[in-house]
């Protein structure tokens, strides 16, 4: 297991990108969904939690057939996903990713947002927090971003909102700028794979960084586009997008689930303060260990691949921001 907190800040509200979020999540999913791979929306209902009151249960499907390299295509199933589940408390929200033939493989990302620059230490509370957890600030405007997302439209360095006046943001801007808030995530990535787990889980954490810098910069650069709806527009538009984006996946009809009324708390597995995901996808017979091969009780189970680190075993994975976070097919 590898733990890692990351601060984004953005010259922002809390309050204004609660709107921000759901519409960057909806168009950027919209924009790298081709048909037959992508995100599909399986379910987005109101939810409600005993401890942290109402909110919004979605479950998404992240299809990837296309983006594994060649020697993954012959070990993995044809039909390959990652499956996203998101609890969205705003300002607090949990989101955890499992993979439809790895059940050894999970991410888990806790949220909160807070209207400052990132300096609130031990935010999350947790005794797995503590002074050895590695923590990573990332600059929208001046951290380095991978050549093939690189839009200068969303480069905040050069982009300045005409409903707002804010960008063309400078060096320091952090230590200037208001509004300025921050996205804080807590970052738990798990691959119980004996002789690759230290080599992913980094690389996964890299994936992840790539994937909230690009994110965040996105949902600062449409701010004209969203900055004046209202909640009832933005979830409007959520659904439209969703229905739109699963037709351009082929599945027939969009499935989507709005329910007028929450769902119980009792419905979700797992203790209702920190809510899970199980893990119920079996690994294909292919990937199976042996029944009769021997093996400590204690070791993990071992899974033989091409090295990660090879130029021709780099692999994309989903989006982390809901998270949801194509590209940055690692959100």
């Amino acid at each position: 297991m590898l733990l890692k907190e990351y601060r984004i800040c953005m010259p922002l509200t809390v309050e204004e990108y609660r709107i921000g979020q759901l519409y960057m999540i909806s168009k950027h999913s919209h924009e790298q969904s081709e048909r037959g791979e992508g995100v599909e929306v399986v379910q987005n209902e109101p939810y409600e939690d005993p401890n942290y009151g109402p909110g919004q249960f979605t479950e998404k499907r992240i299809y990837l057939n296309n983006k594994l390299p060649s020697w993954a295509k012959a070990v993995v199933p044809k039909i390959f996903y990652v499956t996203e589940k998101a609890w969205n408390y705003y300002p607090y929200t949990i989101t955890e990713y499992t993979c439809s033939f790895l059940p050894k493989f999970s991410i888990h990302v806790e949220t909160k947002y807070e209207d400052n620059k990132g300096i609130s230490d031990n935010i999350f509370d947790t005794e797995l927090r503590d002074e050895e957890t590695e923590v990573c600030c990332i600059d929208i405007a001046y951290d380095e971003i991978p050549e093939r997302y690189y839009k200068e439209s969303e480069d905040p360095r050069y982009f300045k909102s005409e409903k707002t006046t804010r960008g063309l943001l400078q060096e320091g801007w952090r230590d200037t700028q208001d509004p300025i808030m921050c996205s804080y995530k807590l970052v738990t990535v798990k691959f119980e794979v004996w002789g690759l787990q230290t080599r992913v889980e980094q690389f996964v954490h890299k994936v992840v960084r790539d994937v909230l810098l690009l994110g965040h910069r996105q949902a600062f650069a449409w701010v004209d586009e969203w900055i004046d709806m209202t909640m009832e527009e933005v979830r409007e538009y959520e659904r439209a997008t969703q229905e739109a984006t699963n037709k351009k996946l082929g599945t027939f009809p969009p499935a989507i689930s709005i329910r007028e009324t929450p769902l119980p708390a009792c419905a979700r597995s797992g203790p209702s303060s920190a809510p899970s995901t199980p893990l119920s996808t079996e690994a294909p017979d292919v990937l199976s260990v042996p029944k009769d091969r021997p093996r400590k009780k204690s070791a993990p189970e071992t899974l033989t691949l091409p090295d990660p680190a090879r130029r021709d075993s780099v692999f994309r994975l989903p989006n982390l921001f809901s998270w949801g976070p194509s590209p940055p097919q690692p959100e």
